[in-house]
């Protein structure tokens, strides 16, 4: 990649939104930089001559279209994550303000369990400044009114959560954000030090989860191709807070003895250790904690 420090951070934003354009549109104009930054026409004319200049082998001007286009000798000036070229080219590049629309023709399945704007806008700023929130929220056990301090939002596939620490249960948890009714912010509410984050054992505990294809289903090869494991591994690194979740939406078999038989089942936890003393474990499919004798079983196992 290119460093493009030495460029004001306007400038970059231009440059990289060349490149995107370049890499995954095959073309870009003028106009595309006009009407996403708002500059004018000499503005964008010097970003492609910068641009140009920076990586003279990415791009041409099309005389007929006067766009410029992308050369087979073409190599990237900036790293495009997968997860923000996706968004980009099903969601537009920027807010969506505007009437931005989608780069490319996409379907794609939304969450169904979306939080209320109202909800979410006094929780992240919440977190943002260290308060105190009140909730009304609906769990099994039906309604009730909780004081939460929130830290951290997270999303297992299906639902957002709000990691916080309950004054009600006196821990911290995770609350799914849909099920908050109403939210207000306590301004004459202080967190409390054992309320800080830093606390959160679960939160700030990190694992390696090692996953292979199912020992019984005959999907090793795809397994392989769909979660770029060349060593027949995925090393999944999550924290214990969220690891249950994301086992369950990955349909990953955590039974000690790949005993689930469902199809849909096709990654295996190959380290029954793994989730030991993790809460969240409650919700990894076939996860059991394993007996004294299991543990000691697993743990000369791992040894040998």
């Amino acid at each position: 990649m290119i460093d493009l420090s030495e460029y004001s951070q306007a400038q970059r934003e231009r440059l990289v939104y060349i490149d995107f354009r370049l890499y995954f549109t095959g073309t870009a104009s003028r106009t595309d930089l006009m009407d996403r930054f708002g500059v004018g026409a000499a503005a964008a004319t010097r970003d492609f001559a910068q641009y140009r200049e920076i990586a003279p082998h990415n791009t041409e001007l099309d005389t007929v279209t006067k766009h410029y286009v992308m050369r087979e000798t073409f190599s990237p000036v900036a790293t495009h994550s997968p997860e923000r070229v996706l968004t980009a080219l099903s969601h537009g590049y920027g807010y969506g303000l505007d009437g931005e629309k989608p780069f490319i023709l996409n379907e794609s399945v939304t969450l169904l369990s979306k939080p209320k704007v109202e909800v979410l806008a006094p929780i992240s700023r919440a977190i943002s400044l260290n308060q105190v929130v009140k909730i009304s929220y609906t769990s099994g056990s039906g309604k009730s009114e909780r004081e939460i301090v929130p830290f951290a939002i997270s999303c297992d596939g299906l639902r957002w959560h709000v990691r916080a620490y309950d004054r009600k249960r006196e821990k911290f948890v995770d609350f799914v954000l849909a099920r908050i009714g109403s939210a207000q912010v306590q301004l004459e509410e202080q967190a409390l030090t054992n309320e800080n984050k830093k606390n959160d054992d679960q939160w700030n505990r990190m694992l390696d989860l090692p996953l292979v294809p199912h020992p019984d289903k005959d999907c090793t090869q795809i397994m392989m191709c769909d979660f770029d494991m060349p060593d027949g591994v995925l090393r999944l690194r999550v924290r214990a807070a969220m690891a249950g979740y994301v086992l369950q939406q990955y349909h990953v078999d955590c039974s000690p003895d790949h005993s689930i038989k469902d199809k849909a089942y096709r990654l295996w936890l190959s380290d029954p250790l793994a989730l030991y003393g993790v809460e969240s474990s409650m919700f990894a499919p076939g996860y059991r904690t394993p007996n004294f004798d299991e543990l000691e079983r697993f743990k000369f196992e791992k040894t040998e």
